[in-house]
């Protein structure tokens, strides 16, 4: 009997946005040593990364913030406001609370640092391509004191009506993407399979009109849930 061998899988294709060649330079040689990881295009502002990723078809963009032209939030919320969009990790030297909640609530999957360790960049654009959210620690941190700031009843107050439209099955889905679980995890914590996780994660995002997991995690967060 002949034995077929599967396909090999194709590889996550990136595009590096920043505006400084020296650290797309280094990025690309980071990059270079995956072969899980195939760099298809480079940008040096936000106007770039826009026109890339409609030519590109990347899976995830690397995003700076600081750029000349168009930044790094405005490029992110009109890359993801597009059908079919590629996810985008925020790469960068600036963890102000107000780019980390900026760039998450344009549609982000995840908040780096540049000091972030080369291994766990990788580590984030596998994980993001494989439908998880990444967040580096002090970006966390950032999100726990947002959530205990003078502001956050109205918020609570805004997230809590937005998930009284849930089902109580979504609002548990809801909360354990919170959490940071994975559908696997999430499945196997509720009975139930990943399938069926998947579709539940998919209305929640269309119910909330959201772009990701991340957001999701963020209104859950908002409505102090956790």
């Amino acid at each position: 009997m002949a034995v077929v061998s599967a396909a090999p899988q194709r590889p996550i294709r990136l595009v590096i946005v920043d505006d400084d060649p020296l650290v797309r330079a280094g990025l690309r040689i980071l990059v270079g040593g995956s072969p899980d990881i195939e760099v298809v295009a480079e940008a040096g502002d936000g106007e770039e990364a826009v026109t890339a990723a409609g030519a590109h078809w990347p899976d995830i963009i690397l995003m700076d913030i600081r750029m000349p032209r168009v930044d790094g939030l405005m490029a992110t919320r009109r890359i993801r406001s597009r059908p079919n969009a590629p996810q985008v990790i925020v790469l960068t030297t600036f963890d102000a609370d107000d780019y980390v909640l900026e760039a998450l609530r344009g549609g982000a999957a995840g908040f780096l640092l540049k000091d972030t360790p080369p291994r766990e960049i990788l580590e984030a654009v596998r994980a993001v391509a494989a439908g998880a959210a990444t967040l580096s620690p002090t970006v966390i941190r950032r999100l726990i004191d947002h959530v205990a700031d003078p502001q956050a009843g109205a918020r609570r107050a805004r997230a809590r009506t937005r998930l009284a439209t849930l089902t109580d099955r979504e609002r548990e889905v809801a909360v354990l993407v919170g959490h940071g679980r994975s559908n696997a995890e999430i499945a196997a914590g509720l009975g139930m399979g990943v399938p069926t996780v998947k579709g539940h994660v998919s209305r929640l995002l269309s119910k909330l009109d959201l772009n990701n997991r991340v957001q999701i995690a963020l209104l859950v967060h908002d409505a102090e849930l956790l």
